[in-house]
């Protein structure tokens, strides 16, 4: 009977809407009152007010919303936020993200939008003018466009750092920091004056996962020009948020200096492979089947994939780019989209639906969008490259009507951009809430949080994943926040239980040396004989490539 009355209390629609104008969204209601049933029903002895309630309730002499005050005093407890909502709720206010970066609200900056599909020369245009500039950062979405920046900068005379999560380089011996500097976009300062500044893929801003740094950059670099570089797709999307900084947006349109031509015949088999093809897969097993399928047939060929450190990645382009090596077929994932010159004659799609995490985190199966789409069969035929024209087809025949639909919709215009909090918020959050986890801290900050319709916060599970495993660890909120940023494959048992070494090691203030991480990772490995072997060895890099960045 008591647990009837709890329900019957849950579904009351006016009970919820209460609960909503005292800080509890459904998803916050929901946790409190699975607490408060559990609580009712396994406590040996409830308070006196709350039995009397209750037994009132049962025997038809009270009302069902009679509960709603001893609700909301367990939801207290357990959510202590609901006494300092007001305080909060200002605290986690994004609606005006541009005020965040007085420093470039202080210039009147001038925006360039150059805009063109893949290979077009929008982002050379952009980079000539970084040369020229007496001052200059270059902020790219990976590494490996970052270390091309870097060594062209450097071998056209310009003197030029490098700045990653994981290496920081300095020309000058004494590391004293030059006038231009190449680096990924999250590790962009937005406090160092700069004459220009290039933002490179920008339609990477609405990425669920990543976009708030690309809105980070765009709003907050303090440079007299800003050069963007995408897809014409988010001209109109940047011109509106350029609008609440009073900055106008020049635009300069680029076409694609290559022609390429979807193909009206399939691959079918491996055995109509030629020279300068490309196998594009968007599964890591997909990769290793057609690799091997390949080299069974007496064919060299080369492999890129994400996960691979970008000097093997550059290696294997080196080696399919080689007219002198024998290796003249490529199996690569997406990952060729962006930052890898590439003698590509023919894309061949291997599918056409890929993984994908959607706002929420969950992982989906989705047919690839035109712009995906559009970006790997950008790749055929480079201006650059001994193959002027490219062609476009996929594997199987049923596949080949669906790509020409995909490539022949036009490109969805972008919308929105990605925004994250701030370690600074969360730490005044954390002054209100002393005993919350970080975990917990983050996630009443989302669902607290008011955005603009342009903006959304961007999908914070893995942040709140590793908020959770290093939970245990004495850290203090700075640490435990640096931590959790920290770029790593939640997938891979080593790399998380390394996680968890490095936070306990640093929390004991014992030092995290090279020679302590190479005993942990039992360095030097033998070369791997398998695929069990090579994923190991994939983890051992990560976890290199982690130590580097926390460093």
């Amino acid at each position: 009977e008591l647990l009837k009355v709890l329900n019957r209390f849950y579904k009351r629609k006016e009970m919820q809407k209460l609960a909503a104008d005292h800080g509890l969204d459904a998803r916050l209601f929901h946790q409190a009152f699975i607490s408060f049933r559990k609580y009712v029903l396994e406590m040996t002895s409830l308070p006196a007010d709350l039995h009397i309630i209750l037994s009132d309730i049962c025997y038809g002499a009270g009302h069902i919303d009679d509960v709603y005050p001893y609700f909301m005093r367990h939801a207290k407890q357990i959510f202590p936020m609901l006494d300092c909502m007001d305080d909060l709720r200002k605290i986690s206010d994004l609606r005006v993200p541009a005020n965040w970066y007085p420093e470039a609200r202080a210039i009147q900056r001038k925006v360039i939008f150059h805009a063109g599909p893949t290979n077009s020369g929008k982002t050379y245009h952009a980079i000539q003018r970084y040369l020229a500039a007496k001052s200059a950062v270059y902020c790219g979405p990976l590494k490996l466009l970052a270390h091309e920046i870097f060594e062209k900068s450097n071998t056209a005379g310009v003197t030029c750092d490098l700045v990653t999560g994981e290496e920081r380089t300095f020309m000058d011996s004494e590391g004293r920091a030059a006038g231009h500097v190449a680096c990924t976009i999250e590790m962009c300062s937005v406090t160092t004056p700069y004459e220009v500044a290039v933002i490179d893929e920008i339609q990477m801003i609405r990425d669920p996962s990543r976009g708030w740094a690309w809105t980070r950059a765009l709003l907050g670099l303090c440079a007299e020009e800003i050069h963007v570089c995408g897809e014409p797709a988010a001209i109109d999307f940047i011109r509106e948020l350029m609008y609440t900084t009073g900055e106008e947006v020049e635009v300069r349109t680029y076409q694609r200096l290559t022609p390429f031509t979807v193909l009206d015949y399939a691959l079918e088999s491996l055995d109509n492979l030629r020279p300068g093809d490309c196998i594009v897969c968007f599964s890591k097993n997909d990769i290793y089947s057609i690799s091997r399928q390949i080299e069974a047939r007496g064919l060299e060929c080369a492999v890129i994939y994400g996960s691979l450190p970008p000097g093997t990645k550059l290696s294997q382009a080196k080696k399919f780019n080689d007219p002198d090596d024998p290796c003249k077929i490529l199996v690569a994932t997406d990952a060729i989209g962006m930052g890898l010159n590439l003698s590509i004659k023919r894309i061949i799609f291997n599918s056409l639906v890929k993984p994908n995490v959607n706002e929420k985190g969950e992982k989906q199966m989705e047919t690839i969008s035109t712009s995906q789409a559009l970006q790997i069969a950008g790749r055929a035929g480079r201006f650059s490259s001994k193959f002027k024209e490219g062609e476009v087809t996929t594997m199987h025949r049923d596949d080949l009507p669906v790509l020409k639909e995909i490539l022949s919709h036009p490109v969805e215009p972008i919308e929105t951009a990605g925004l994250h909090p701030t370690a600074e918020q969360i730490e005044m959050f954390a002054y209100h809430l002393p005993d919350a986890t970080l975990s917990n801290l983050v996630d009443i900050f989302v669902s607290l949080s008011r955005v603009d319709g342009v903006y959304f916060v961007c999908n914070i599970d893995d942040f709140k994943f590793l908020a959770d495993m290093i939970q245990h660890i004495p850290l203090n909120l700075r640490s435990r926040y640096v931590f959790c940023t920290a770029p790593i494959n939640k997938k891979q048992p080593f790399v998380c239980t390394s996680f968890l070494k490095f936070a306990r090691q640093f929390s004991r203030d014992e030092p995290l040396t090279f020679d302590w991480v190479c005993r942990h990772v039992s360095w030097p490995l033998a070369a791997p004989k398998n695929i069990k072997d090579l994923v190991h060895l994939e983890a051992v890099h990560d976890v290199l490539d982690l130590y580097l960045w926390l460093r």
